[in-house]
């Protein structure tokens, strides 16, 4: 498929998550086999612009293309403003969020709260859409089902937004007001893919082969976008592309190729973040590689003691290394999918 002039390899995405889909991890899940990976949210308050999270986000060295970045405010100029200002920064797609249901973003009517203001919702997506048209930079727009379950307004958006010029919609399976509980449902979904002619991405529990599989044949959509399912499995992709090319699953990763995927992240992480917030910041990322291998728990226990990235590194190598005397291979899908629907997080 297309967005704008970007040919993808795939229908497989990884989706935007705040604090997880930094550079590093992009980079990984597009060597892993995911044609389209979107940023972390960058705000579109210029004030923060020159802040070093914000600075982090916008650093797109080395990154394969399509670069898209995904811009979050409640202001049409702004947001406007935004674009281009990462547009300058190498920004190729730019993806406007309505879809992040955090308080902390929501309760500032930004992400997902924007689909209980419609006409300001319309407004920024036509100022955005006409700041980046001139560059040559096609707009994209995540968004939820709506704001609570009676108020569902995702096709009357969807509408709205391709007349204004937006070339691909991604769609959670949830309202704002469910958070991430409760199942994803994906008869709203379906419905936006019928009334559009734009690209349509389907979003919300896809964490397996077989329910990508479904998702496509049930929705319609024209692609799938992974997020929490990612976490820890980042081989999810070519899993899932292996199983829609030939309907047989690909055997897991063996440990010793893991191992070598996990400690090359850790190192363009901590080439990122540095070595002090690098340590710390890479907790999350090997607990979840971590977490359903025998000795998990342990080990994230004792990791999280470190404080120095060369030992971090190391205990990481040592761990992998006793693992692989024990087992060749990691545990399949099914062993590990049950711990991460249970996990939360910051998803945009």
């Amino acid at each position: 498929m297309n967005i704008g002039p970007h040919v993808l390899a795939n229908n497989l995405f990884a989706a935007p998550m705040a604090s997880v889909t930094d550079r590093p991890f992009r980079r990984l899940c597009k060597t892993l086999g995911a044609a389209y990976a979107v940023s972390e949210m960058v705000t579109s308050r210029r004030d923060l612009w020159d802040t070093l999270k914000t600075s982090r986000r916008a650093n797109h060295d080395g990154e394969v293309a399509p670069i898209a970045v995904q811009i979050a405010g409640t202001d049409a100029q702004m947001m406007a403003d935004a674009a281009a200002y990462n547009i300058d920064r190498g920004a190729q797609i730019i993806d406007i969020n309505m879809g992040c249901p955090a308080k902390k973003v929501c309760n500032k009517w930004a992400g997902s709260a924007l689909m209980q203001d419609e006409p300001l919702a319309l407004a920024i997506a036509d100022a955005v859409v006409a700041a980046c048209a001139p560059r040559g930079v096609p707009v994209t727009l995540k968004m939820r089902t709506g704001w609570a379950e009676s108020h569902k307004n995702a096709v009357t958006l969807a509408r709205a937004f391709e007349s204004a010029g937006v070339q691909m919609l991604a769609v959670h399976g949830r309202t704002r007001a469910q958070g991430y509980k409760g199942q994803a449902e994906y008869d709203t979904i379906a419905a936006v893919k019928a009334a559009v002619r734009i690209p349509v991405v389907a979003n919300g529990d896809i964490d397996s082969p077989e329910k990508a599989r479904d998702v496509l044949a049930y929705t319609g959509a024209d692609a799938v976008m992974i997020g929490r399912a990612a976490q820890g499995r980042p081989w999810i992709f070519r899993e899932i592309a292996h199983f829609l090319a030939t309907g047989t699953h690909l055997a897991p990763p063996l440990v010793a190729e893991v191992k070598r995927l996990l400690l090359d992240h850790l190192l363009d992480h901590y080439e990122l973040y540095g070595a002090f917030s690098g340590v710390r910041s890479a907790r999350k990322h090997i607990g979840w590689y971590v977490k359903a291998l025998p000795g998990g728990e342990a080990f994230r226990s004792h990791m999280n003691l470190l404080e120095d990235s060369e030992a971090q590194w190391q205990a990481v190598a040592d761990f992998f290394d006793a693992l692989g005397d024990r087992m060749d291979r990691m545990p399949v899908a099914s062993e590990v999918n049950e711990q991460q629907q249970d996990r939360q997080g910051e998803l945009a």
